[in-house]
């Protein structure tokens, strides 16, 4: 057992699409128009097409590491879309079907018996439109329902910060819910994210950081949002992670005890070392790969919330030895009344 406390840590480092959002649901869904097409992806189990998903976004987040998430799924859905075809032999000898060709045998093994059928469903293609679509599903992926409730409790005893494999516009809509516990209306002709949600443009911080508990009004219970926008890489890349302490050392805000300025000025004088900023830091996540294995390499203490019904679960569950996770809980409302009892205000 950990002979460290969660009180002792100041920091909470937080993924946000598996840990507080279920986007394994809404990547399977916006999927569906995709895969119905073809008879092979069609018999895919959730499992299966996520996996499937994943291979061929994981390779463009590897060699694009600079590309808006957004476009990054549209790009990742039309070469998706090429391998089935492919798979299926509905691909043109010689045919150029998409920029970022892959080879079909690196998708699931469902696709190993893909060349068996002789036609892919008789179904119209998607219009030129269907990628894009698929990249801004963002906003319709639902929070899970104790995300709200436990960020705004836990921001009452730590610093919350938003480090996400996710674009700015994007990350507007989960924002606003994660605020608000339920989804605010949209604005204007385009519907998007309240301007309270979104990032400020122009910013004002002179570092152009994202700081929305500072924002008049702002519900949100997060103190720093890092997208990949801001940090040029997707995790499970260390740059990201880096980039957090970075920010962290040089933000007086952050600096300040959470709720508190009045001591911000002394707090910058007194700036801690990048490992005073580590030791005071739990990441918070879902992702074994994505976030507790770059966090052990670091050497941060992180708190696994083991998603019950995740496909991307190991089974066995992990028991912490290989991915380095100090703490379990099956909800994020499991670590937040765990604070309150160290705390005794439970």
């Amino acid at each position: 057992m950990s002979t460290y406390k969660l009180t002792d840590h100041k920091y909470l480092i937080f993924d946000v699409y598996g840990t507080l959002a279920d986007w394994e649901t809404g990547l399977y869904n916006a999927l569906q128009p995709l895969l119905s097409r073809f008879r092979s992806a069609s018999q895919w189990s959730r499992s299966e097409a996520i996996h499937a998903f994943l291979s061929v976004e994981s390779d463009i987040q590897a060699q694009h590491p600079s590309m808006m998430y957004s476009d990054l799924l549209a790009k990742a859905h039309e070469v998706l879309e090429a391998r089935l075809k492919a798979g299926e032999g509905e691909t043109e000898e010689g045919a150029e079907t998409t920029t970022l060709e892959g080879d079909p045998a690196s998708l699931s093994a469902a696709l190993d018996t893909a060349g068996e059928a002789s036609t892919s469903s008789s179904q119209p293609a998607p219009s030129p439109n269907a990628h894009t679509i698929f990249g801004n599903s963002i906003k319709e992926w639902a929070a899970f329902p104790d995300s709200s409730q436990a960020l705004h409790d836990l921001s009452k005893h730590f610093h919350l910060i938003v480090l996400s494999n996710v674009d700015h516009a994007s990350f507007a809509y989960t924002h606003g819910y994660l605020s608000e516990g339920s989804s605010p209306p949209l604005v204007g002709d385009e519907k998007q994210a309240p301007s309270l949600y979104r990032r400020p443009s122009p910013n004002a911080h002179p570092k152009d950081f994202w700081l929305p508990r500072q924002s008049p009004d702002s519900k949100s219970p997060f103190s720093l949002i890092l997208t990949a926008q801001d940090t040029g890489a997707y995790k499970p890349a260390l740059s990201g992670f880096l980039a957090a302490f970075e920010a962290i050392r040089s933000e007086p805000t952050l600096l300040a005890a959470p709720g508190e300025s009045r001591d911000a000025e002394a707090a910058a004088s007194a700036k801690p070392t990048i490992d005073e900023i580590k030791s005071k830091t739990l990441v918070v996540a879902q992702s074994l790969t994505h976030d507790h294995e770059p966090a052990k390499r670091l050497g941060i203490r992180s708190v696994w919330i083991d998603r019950q019904g995740a496909a991307l679960r190991p089974t066995p569950p992990s028991d912490g030895k290989e991915f380095g996770w100090k703490w379990r809980f099956e909800t994020l409302e499991g670590l937040a009344r765990a604070v309150e009892e160290e705390l005794g205000t439970a």
